[in-house]
């Protein structure tokens, strides 16, 4: 069981409320220890952790209450992303649905659809929206991209700034990385560093997360590097996990904050508003000038 309670932080003299679940039993800062990075938990209270600090490289937007973030002044072009999937395709059509393009609040288009399974639903999705679509890693025999086609595709052909993972069940080859360093964002159904690595993925994470007795769960988006579910974590969102809950009940709670919480963290990228401290840990600056 959870309880609901309220913690307030401030920054720069701003004082904000952040709201989340925690454990019964489990006091806020063992939570922040046991889950860091949760929206709203392992923040320091009151304290300023901007020395050294550096911002993503790409600045539509900036906080001006936040020291460690410059404004760039006006608006920017849509950034283009590239999206990966290897199933239906939920969250690459959230993703899409969140655009300024369909009225959204990110600012960004999807430029490319990539699967390594090129009848998915996402990839059957995309081209009936009239979205290119790639095939990488093809089948042996069949017909796809080989690692350094894929970074010229998507750097050359379609100039994508960044690279989203929306259930991409392959590992990303070294090339892709190095290209998209610090641009490639995963989203994983479980709170890493917990239930990640080879192998979980989809329903598997979360018949592991009720087999183990967790009391929460919930989706990590993270930047992507040559190791499964290794990157450094950008966002989390909690759900909890109730004693009588299937794996099917926790994947549809989870399912519903991945839709919010991808999009929350790539128009936090576009906009120039993810910072990085001095031991490499990214934190989100939002709009009102709030760390998360």
């Amino acid at each position: 069981e959870f309880l609901h309670s309220t913690a307030q932080r401030t920054t720069n003299g701003t004082t904000s409320t952040a709201s989340p679940f925690w454990p019964i039993g489990m006091s806020p800062a063992a939570l922040a220890s046991a889950l860091p990075c949760i929206s709203g938990v392992g923040s320091a209270r009151g304290q300023t952790r901007t020395t050294h600090a550096r911002r993503h490289p790409r600045s539509a937007l900036a906080s001006m209450t936040d020291p460690a973030v410059s404004t760039s002044g006006g608006s920017a072009k849509p950034a283009k992303v590239a999206v990966f999937v290897s199933g239906g395709g939920s969250n690459l059509r959230a993703i899409h649905a969140a655009t300024v393009g369909q009225g959204g609040f990110v600012n960004a288009e999807v430029v490319a659809v990539v699967s390594n399974l090129p009848n998915c639903g996402g990839v059957v999705w995309a081209a009936e929206n009239d979205i290119p679509t790639l095939v990488y890693p093809p089948k042996k025999g069949e017909e796809g991209l080989t690692p350094a086609e894929l970074v010229e595709q998507l750097k050359g052909v379609h100039a994508a700034d960044y690279v989203l993972l929306a259930g991409y069940l392959r590992l990303i080859p070294a090339e892709l990385c190095r290209a998209y360093a610090d641009a490639m964002l995963n989203i994983h159904p479980a709170l890493l560093p917990a239930f990640g690595g080879k192998g979980m993925h989809g329903h598997y994470v979360h018949e592991a997360v009720v087999a183990s007795g967790a009391r929460c769960s919930g989706p990590t988006v993270h930047f992507v590097n040559e190791e499964f579910d290794k990157g450094k974590i950008v966002a989390q969102r909690v759900v909890p996990v109730l004693p009588d809950d299937s794996a099917d009940d926790v994947a549809a709670k989870v399912l519903q904050e991945e839709h919010k919480v991808f999009a929350h963290v790539l128009a936090a990228l576009v906009d120039g508003r993810i910072v990085f401290r001095a031991d490499g840990v990214p934190y989100i600056v939002g709009l009102d000038g709030v760390r998360e």
